[in-house]
């Protein structure tokens, strides 16, 4: 399990990195092609796209991933009723295409909407696939898929653009982006959906999954409430400016957040029965992606006003504030990600679920506030809202794992307290008055250097992991 868990953290991380890299390298040419309206029109139709996804592909995914002797009955029981709900949640979304439209009083949105909902069929399809190399560990796999699908995608959109298909660019790359995964895939794996089907089979993973769905249903429906209101409330272009100050940090959360849950959940699943194993689990993880993430949060926050000018150019100048705090919000999102890592793996989504509807009235609560005031106020209020919800989530832990709230905090000061003093030092640094390219690089070296050299003295226990970890590669590979 160590060597499949270490091989899982290599190639899962590579896939991330490389995808989010060529994603990023894209989305950057995109944004000097395209308009902040653009944007903000797909912003817009996505909020529907992102909700109606959840139901083709959480849950059942997951459910296949938790049962320990999930087999090939299984995945294609899964797989065909994954298809005919998505099926049907597209042909919804096709008839509510004009009333999206009115909504908004955008009559562009309704064929936006119609062609980029194509995506729910084939999202489908490739939950399943995710599922299969999750459970068997495969992520080589989707190292090469995703990256063969990104650069391509990317490449389509780029085109578009320069021919001038404005907002049908970013459509375009999305459809293909996400066929071309799904095809990669096909060819790669050893699954395949057979001619099979058993509602026997289909019970208990219904059983469980549906409460993951509306776990992850009630915690999109209230995120994409956020695009929804702001995109009513304001214009098209405050919205792209806000969900563009998100994406700096999306795009940490995405890389290494997202890879230590898609590699540790199997882990865990596979000691459900060890609350004690799945524990130790549980703090490594915690240990280990605040280590990485909040020196990386800390410091985009601080080096945003650069990231933006040299990136984007000073017309995305506005994105600057939000990119701030919507950087220190995620950096206490990892921890709420691996307390719901740990209670999904042991099969409580009942618990999983409980939290989505405490936590939602709360969210609900300070997005309307925020929204009252400005545009601005809302990343202040989601800011507040990451730290609670932080809170809200290692709860439970305390009586399913032992894991009580005082070796939880043990846990995450070091990484908080260090990544703090990088933040004030990266701050202070940013008075120079230096040519701006210079400053941020300056920036980056100073604050790196002294986030591993206070690791170092204080002997981290996240730090000194990783070195072990770092050193015994080659005996792990043997």
């Amino acid at each position: 399990m160590r060597k499949q868990v270490f091989l899982g953290f290599f190639w899962k991380f590579s896939e991330q990195i490389s995808s989010q890299l060529v994603s990023f390298i894209i989305s950057v040419i995109l944004a000097r092609l395209l308009s902040p309206s653009d944007y903000g029109i797909v912003a817009l139709v996505n909020v529907f796209i992102i909700i109606a996804n959840v139901f083709v592909t959480s849950g059942l995914g997951t459910a296949l991933i938790q049962k320990k002797d999930s087999d090939n009955i299984d995945f294609s029981t899964v797989f065909y009723l994954s298809e005919v709900l998505s099926i049907i949640i597209y042909g919804i979304i096709y008839m509510a295409a004009p009333y999206i439209a009115k909504f908004y009083g955008n009559p562009e949105l309704i064929e936006v909407t119609r062609v980029f909902a194509l995506t729910l069929p084939l999202s489908a399809f490739n939950a399943i696939q995710q599922a299969y190399v999750s459970k068997h560990m495969l992520f080589k796999k989707i190292f090469i898929s995703t990256t063969v699908s990104s650069i391509s995608s990317g490449i389509i959109g780029i085109i578009l653009a320069y021919a001038g298909f404005g907002v049908w660019s970013l459509v375009g790359q999305t459809l293909s982006n996400t066929i071309l995964i799904s095809m990669v895939l096909f060819v790669q794996l050893g699954w395949h959906p057979q001619l099979v089907f058993s509602w026997n089979r289909a019970k208990p993973l219904i059983s469980f999954g549906w409460k993951i769905l509306a776990s992850s249903l009630l915690g999109q429906i209230f995120n994409q409430l956020r695009t929804l209101l702001l995109g009513k409330a304001y214009t098209s272009a405050d919205l792209a400016y806000y969900n563009r100050g998100q994406k700096f940090p999306e795009l940490i959360s995405s890389n290494i957040d997202g890879t230590i849950s898609t590699v540790l959940f199997p882990a865990l699943s596979e000691y459900s029965d060890d609350t004690r194993k799945v524990k130790e689990l549980t703090r490594i993880s915690i240990r280990t992606s605040t280590f990485i993430i909040m020196p990386l949060m800390f410091g985009m926050a601080a080096t945003a006003k650069p990231i933006i000018l040299l990136l984007l150019t000073s017309k995305w100048a506005e994105a600057i504030p939000y990119m701030q705090f919507l950087c220190i919000a995620g950096a206490f999102g990892t921890v709420s990600n691996a307390n719901m890592q740990a209670i999904s793996a042991i099969g409580r989504s009942d618990v999983m679920l409980k939290l989505e509807l405490i936590k939602k009235p709360l969210y609900l609560i300070l997005l309307v506030i925020g929204i009252k005031i400005s545009v601005l106020a809302v990343a202040y209020t989601m800011t507040l809202y990451s730290i609670l919800a932080m809170f809200l989530n290692m709860s439970p832990n305390r009586k399913l794992l032992n894991y009580k709230f005082d070796e939880q905090m043990i846990d995450i000061l070091p990484a908080l307290a260090n990544s703090m003093v990088l933040f004030i030092l990266v701050e202070m640094i940013g008075l120079l008055h230096l040519q701006i390219l210079i400053l941020f690089i300056v920036q980056v070296i100073i604050g790196g250097v002294s986030y591993i050299i206070i690791a170092y003295i204080t002997k981290m226990q996240a730090f000194m992991y990783l070195l072990d970890m770092l050193f015994k590669r080659s005996d792990i590979k043997k």
